[in-house]
C-alpha cells in the first residue's frame, strides 16, 4: 500500500497534451490574467479555473503551442502577482465544460484574452466579466525607468512593448531626473496587456525596473525619427536634432539576442523578454565576470573625450567623473593635444553609459563632448618615453565603486546634478565643517541637510550643476584624517 502512495505522490510526466495544468495560482489573480499566460504562444480555446484550489487548467489552439508554453515556462518560471507557478501537461487530451459551476464567466474572459491577440476590440465581455478591468484608459502608456545601469534605447522599448501588439509611437525624455517615455499602441487592449504585464518588472537582473501607467494623452504627436522619438508609420518624417538610427518598419519586431541555453523558436506571436511572467530579457554574458554584453553596443570600452580646458583637467579628474558610471581603468591625456583624452572603462557597456550621461556636460568653463574611440586599450607609456604624468593606470583602484555585482551603487547611477550626495561622514564633523570644506573648494553652498536616520549620510545643494562637478572631483575621497574618507555621489533629490 505504501509503494502505491508512493508512486502516485511522485505522479509519472504526462505525455504531451494541448491541455495544460497550471498550479499554485495565487489568491486573488483574475481568470484574464491567467488565461494571458498562453496568449505569446498561441490561441487558447478553453480554459477552466478551480479557485479553491488554485489550479487551473488551459487548452491551447495546437499541440505545438502547447509544447512551446512549457518548454519555455521549464526554463523560465512564470509569475502571477509576484509569486511563482508551475505549468505542465495535462492527463485531459482536450477540455470538454458546460455552462454550469459559473464557467460562463470564465468562458466570456476567454473571449476577451484572445481578442487582443487577433486585434478585435469588438469582444470584451470577457473583461468586462472579470469585475470592471475593461482598459478604458486609452492606447497611451507612460514609461517610467528607474535604476537605469543599463542603456535603454527606444529600440530595446520597441523590442519589449511591442510583443503585444502593433507599436505605433515612441518619444523618450528625461524629467524630474528620471529616464520616461510615452508609448502609443494602435489600440487601447494592447496597451492594456502591456501595462498588467510589464508593471513593476525589470528590463535586466536588479536594475532598469519599468514603472507603467496609462498616460492622459490619448495621441502622440511625432515631428522626427530618431533615437529619441518615432512614429513607426511615418518613415517620411526628418531626423530632427538626433542622431540618424536604422529605421525599423511598421510590424517588423527587431530579435534580442538571446544566450545560447536560452533560445526557444516560439509560433506565432514570441514571448516577452522581461523577467517576471514569462522570463527574462535575454542577454549575453561577456568574458568578465559580473558584466552583460548589451545586444547594439559597440564592443569598445575606450573614450574620446575633447574639448576639455587643458589648464585644468587631470588624468585624476577624468577618473573620479567618468568613474561615477563605471569603473575606469586607464586615463590618458594627449601630450601634444591637452584638450582631448582617451577613458578607458571596465567595459562596453560602462563606456556607454558614460557617454549618455557626460556627454555635453560642462566641465571647467567648456563643454565636454565623449564619444567611442577608435582604439581599443590605452597603451602604458614605455620606459624612458616622454610623458610627463599624463598617463595614469587606474586598474587596481581602491575607488573604483562598481567591482562587486551587487553593490548598491548600480542603483544610484544618476546625471550630475547641483545637488550631492555626501556619505561616510565622521560624527565628529559638523554642518559648518562640510559648508567651509565646500566652500574653499570654490563652490556656493545653496542648502544642506542631514539624514535623520543616519548622521553619516547628507545632502548639499551647490550653485549649479557645473560647481558640483567640480566640487565632486575636488572632494570624493578628501581625508578627514583616522583614515576617514568622505564619499560623494550626485543625487537625484534636491533641498
Amino acid at each position: 500500500g505504501n509503494e502505491k502512495k508512493k508512486s502516485k505522490g511522485k505522479r509519472s510526466p504526462c505525455s504531451p497534451s494541448r491541455v495544460l495544468h497550471i498550479r499554485q495560482i495565487p489568491s486573488g489573480v483574475t481568470r484574464a490574467e491567467v488565461i494571458s499566460l498562453g496568449l505569446p504562444f498561441g490561441k487558447v480555446t478553453n480554459f477552466l479555473m478551480l479557485r479553491g484550489k488554485g489550479q487551473a487548467f488551459l487548452e491551447m489552439a495546437s499541440l505545438d503551442a502547447a509544447v512551446s508554453m512549457v518548454n519555455y515556462c521549464t526554463a523560465f518560471t512564470p509569475h502571477l502577482s509576484n509569486q511563482p507557478v508551475y505549468i505542465q501537461y495535462s492527463n485531459y487530451k482536450e477540455l470538454r465544460i458546460d455552462n454550469q459551476h459559473n464557467q460562463a464567466r470564465p468562458q466570456a474572459a476567454l473571449q476577451g484574452v484572445n481578442a487582443v491577440q487577433h486585434g478585435n476590440l469588438g469582444i470584451t465581455s470577457g473583461l468586462a466579466a472579470e469585475g470592471g478591468v475593461l482598459p478604458s484608459n486609452g492606447s497611451v502608456l507612460r514609461i517610467v525607468v528607474e535604476n537605469v545601469f543599463y542603456p535603454v534605447t527606444l529600440d530595446v522599448l520597441y523590442q519589449i512593448f511591442s510583443k503585444f501588439g502593433f507599436v505605433l509611437k515612441i518619444v523618450m525624455f528625461h524629467k524630474n531626473n528620471q529616464f520616461q517615455a510615452l508609448l502609443q499602441y494602435a489600440d487601447a487592449m494592447n496597451a492594456y496587456y502591456a501595462k498588467m504585464t510589464l508593471d513593476g518588472h525589470s528590463i535586466y537582473i536588479g536594475c532598469c525596473t519599468l514603472r507603467v501607467d496609462f498616460s492622459r494623452l490619448s495621441n502622440l504627436t511625432i515631428k522626427y525619427n530618431n533615437d529619441k522619438s518615432r512614429d513607426f508609420t511615418r518613415t517620411d518624417l526628418p531626423f530632427g536634432d538626433g542622431q540618424r538610427t536604422l529605421e525599423t518598419p511598421f510590424g517588423k519586431k527587431p530579435s534580442l539576442l538571446m544566450s545560447s541555453d536560452a533560445i526557444y523558436t516560439l509560433p506565432g506571436p514570441s514571448v516577452p523578454p522581461v523577467p517576471g511572467v514569462l522570463g527574462p530579457v535575454a542577454v549575453t554574458t561577456s568574458a568578465v565576470p559580473g558584466h552583460m554584453t548589451i545586444p547594439g553596443i559597440p564592443g569598445n570600452s575606450v573614450l574620446l573625450v575633447s574639448n576639455l580646458n587643458p589648464e585644468a583637467i587631470t588624468p585624476y579628474g577624468l577618473f573620479i567623473l567618468f568613474g561615477m558610471y563605471g569603473d575606469v581603468h586607464r586615463v590618458k591625456i594627449m601630450f601634444k593635444k591637452r584638450g582631448i583624452a582617451l577613458v578607458q572603462m571596465a567595459d562596453a557597456t560602462q563606456a556607454q553609459i558614460a557617454i549618455n550621461y557626460l556627454d555635453g556636460q560642462r566641465l571647467y568653463g567648456r563643454v565636454m563632448h565623449a564619444t567611442l574611440s577608435k582604439y581599443r586599450t590605452i597603451q602604458l607609456p614605455r620606459e624612458g618615453q616622454e610623458d610627463t604624468g599624463l598617463t595614469k593606470d587606474y586598474s587596481n583602484s581602491p575607488l573604483h565603486r562598481f567591482k562587486n555585482p551587487c553593490s548598491k551603487n548600480l542603483q544610484n547611477i544618476f546625471p550630475p546634478s547641483a545637488t550631492l550626495h555626501l556619505s561616510n561622514i565622521p560624527p565628529s564633523v559638523t554642518v559648518d565643517d562640510l559648508k567651509n570644506l565646500f566652500t574653499s573648494k570654490g563652490s556656493t553652498v545653496e542648502g544642506f541637510k542631514f539624514f535623520q536616520k543616519d548622521c553619516k549620510m547628507a545632502l548639499i545643494q551647490l550653485g549649479s550643476v557645473e560647481e558640483a562637478v567640480h566640487a565632486l572631483i575636488e572632494l570624493h575621497n578628501h581625508d578627514f584624517g583616522e583614515n576617514q574618507h568622505l564619499r560623494i555621489s550626485f543625487s537625484k533629490s534636491t533641498i
